[in-house]
């Protein structure tokens, strides 16, 4: 079976956070579109871009294995000022070395 990537392009600001460990989750709405990207699917990795970089720009690429997602009910400036349900996939970053 081949191996299934979910790539995420992210802004700087939560990518950056990422990267230092301060955001260990990354929101996409609960929607047809994100649920047929989502459900039911087995993903081996999780690539997170700061933005769309060259493919040679490892300092802008998050590589760490997928483990999965929440269902969450969250209010964040960037869906508005009402709650709204989430997928809240989850951000591990595995020490150098590991994976």
């Amino acid at each position: 079976m081949k191996n299934q990537t979910l790539q995420l392009a992210v802004n700087g600001e939560y990518f950056d956070a990422m990267k230092n460990g301060n955001k260990v989750e990354e929101y996409r709405l609960v929607n047809a579109y994100w649920s047929k990207r989502l459900i039911g699917r087995n993903y081996d990795r999780l690539i997170i871009t700061r933005g769309y970089p060259r493919k040679d720009d490892a300092s802008r690429r998050i590589d760490i294995p997928y483990n999965g997602f929440e269902i969450k009910t969250i209010i964040h400036k960037h869906f508005g000022n009402d709650a709204v349900n989430v997928f809240a996939i989850k951000i591990e970053l595995v020490p150098h070395g590991q994976s």
